[in-house]
Parts: structure tokens; C-alpha cells; sequence
């Protein structure tokens, strides 16, 4: 099971509402829009990252906390360029999954593809749906009579 919290990210909302899209800092990074599924024994969770480079993502996991962060810089404009818009956001991005003690964060997989990052979380075998069998026995209870 995959528990989402961000207690600030009400307020995040509210501060971009009112002064824009928000950019990150590495001590205070803007939030990742993510979807996460499941497919048979492993769940999937996919965040978008429109312009970062592989190389500026980091993936960790402490705990049952798998942590992503990644980095948007800016792109370096020639000389005699002025920039005339810019509502991209730059910066720091960041996301933390507390996963479940049913995930295995031994296993978990990552890819990477046109802007979007797909993570693999598979289940534990022992959290896995099994059958049990039942075997027969001669009635333990029987009455006095």
C-alpha cells in the first residue's frame, strides 16, 4: 500500500495562486504531480519531469521513504538573447512516498523516458494473495451424551 502526506501542499497551492508557479530550493523544494497504479503484484508510479536531465534526478529510500528530487535548470541562452517570457519552473522538485511494510524497497525499478520517470514497486512475496488448502481431520468436538 502507498501512503501519500504533504501537510504544506494545500499551501503550496494557494501561494501559487496567488504569486505564481512556485520554483524550488534544495531546503525547500516544490511538490512533483505524480499517478500511481497497481498491475497484478506490483504497483507503479509515475511523476512528470518535462525538461530535467537523468542525471538530475535522485532516487532514495530510508525507512519505508522512497524519496525523489530532481532539478530544473535553466537553459543557458545565447549572447544578445533577452528572454521575453518564462512561466516554467525552475528549481527544485521534490516527492516523498511512504510506502508500506507490504513493498519490496529492495526491488524497486526506475525508467526514465521523454519527461516522465515510471517507478516499479513490487509486493513482498509473503504480503502476496495465496491459497490455503484445506485437509480433512476427524471432528475435534464431539458431544457427551
Amino acid at each position: 500500500m502507498l501512503m501519500r502526506t504533504d501537510p504544506f501542499r494545500e499551501l503550496d497551492r494557494i501561494t501559487q495562486q496567488l504569486l505564481g508557479p512556485a520554483t524550488g530550493t534544495w531546503s525547500r523544494p516544490a511538490s512533483l504531480p505524480m499517478d500511481t497504479y497497481r498491475s497484478g503484484d506490483d504497483y507503479f508510479v509515475v511523476l512528470d519531469l518535462p525538461g530535467v536531465s537523468p542525471d538530475a534526478i535522485d532516487l532514495s529510500v530510508e525507512r519505508n521513504v522512497l524519496t525523489v528530487k530532481a532539478e530544473r535548470r535553466p537553459v543557458g541562452l545565447p549572447g544578445g538573447v533577452e528572454q521575453q517570457i518564462a512561466e516554467r519552473p525552475l528549481g527544485v522538485f521534490s516527492r516523498q512516498l511512504f510506502l508500506g511494510d507490504s513493498l519490496d524497497t529492495e526491488n524497486i525499478q526506475a525508467a526514465y523516458a521523454d519527461g516522465v520517470l515510471t517507478l516499479k514497486i513490487p509486493v513482498v512475496d509473503h504480503a502476496k494473495p495465496r491459497k490455503i488448502a484445506i485437509g480433512s481431520a476427524e471432528p475435534q468436538h464431539q458431544l457427551d451424551g
